[in-house]
């Protein structure tokens, strides 16, 4: 992820201005979004909202059209076969399916609203899983180092605005902000068609208590509605902030002993016998987190959805 940064700063070294390193500058760069003051694509504002497109909000969009297409491409190809008999990539998306809906969805919703819900919990998967895997691949990093030192544009085209921020759209608080907001609408939604509009307000609390309790316990069951949605928005983020954080700072360790040192060896020296071994083994473990995160986000919205339908007081 250092690599550009490496080269830049050792020419600048070179050349005998170069500025002291700043990690936690760098480390953000990599993590954040890109500025909204300078978008890599302006649109107009509508009414009061800027709708351009900042790198995260490129992630999202790309991330989106991949799993459209891939999944689109698959069950399409597999539908205009003699025999339909998965294989390959379709019987390993067939897999994936099978698993959300058998032992995600039809545990916690139940068999009458498996179908229901099945899409939106499936979907929620593929995309944040998708979205977290993109960030472990360095094609940004790749996309500056072939323009340092093949394309050389221009210090405000396109190419140089894309690498500033991460690629990790899902480590943005606003995204998972609006996928837990559409769990949120669903656990409504889910309650209000189980139940009705009515009902499913009234199942938020225990029936047959004495009336001083529900003072208490109305605003309690109220906020526990906003801390669930709460909670979904934190833990991803959060979780894969902290990943790309970690294997940043440790990454760091080569610059800081090398100005430190006051030498090039010492800061190779670092990285090669401390920093790569424990930024490959923070990367191993951030493959598994990919996945868990995103089984974690779909579990929760499947057991959440599932409380509304089924309510046990």
């Amino acid at each position: 992820m250092f690599v550009q940064e490496a080269v830049q700063h050792g020419a600048a070294a070179a050349e005998g201005h170069a500025e002291k390193f700043n990690a936690g500058e760098t480390i953000i760069h990599h993590v954040a979004n890109s500025p909204l003051s300078e978008p890599l694509i302006h649109l107009p504002k509508i009414a009061g909202i800027d709708f351009s497109v900042t790198k995260h909000v490129l992630m999202l969009w790309l991330v989106a059209a991949f799993v459209f297409v891939v999944v689109t491409w698959a069950v399409r190809r597999y539908l205009r076969q003699d025999r339909l008999i998965p294989s390959g990539f379709m019987n390993a998306l067939e897999a994936v399916v099978e698993f959300i809906r058998d032992d995600i969805a039809q545990p916690n919703v139940g068999k009458k609203w498996v179908n229901t819900w099945t899409p939106l919990i499936l979907t929620f998967f593929l995309f944040i899983l998708c979205a977290n895997a993109v960030g472990l691949i360095p094609i940004f990093d790749v996309i500056g180092l072939a323009d340092y030192y093949v394309l050389h544009t221009g210090e405000h085209s396109f190419l140089k605005q894309v690498l500033h921020g991460g690629t990790t759209a899902t480590a943005n608080f606003n995204v998972t902000a609006a996928l837990a907001t559409i769990t949120f609408g669903a656990i409504i939604v889910a309650g209000t068609k189980a139940h009705g509009f009515v009902k499913h307000w009234m199942n938020l609390v225990p029936h047959g208590l004495a009336w001083p309790i529900y003072i208490l316990l109305i605003p309690i069951e109220v906020m526990g509605m906003f801390v669930r949605p709460f909670a979904l928005t934190m833990r991803l983020a959060a979780n894969m902030t902290g990943g790309h954080i970690a294997i940043l700072a440790i990454l760091s360790f080569v610059f800081l002993f090398t100005e430190m040192a006051g030498q090039a060896i010492a800061g190779i020296g670092v990285g090669a016998l401390v920093s790569v071994p424990l930024a490959v083994g923070i990367s191993g473990l951030e493959i598994i987190v990919v996945l868990v995160q995103a089984y974690v986000f779909t579990l929760l919205t499947a057991v959440f959805i599932g409380m509304a339908i089924h309510v046990h007081h």
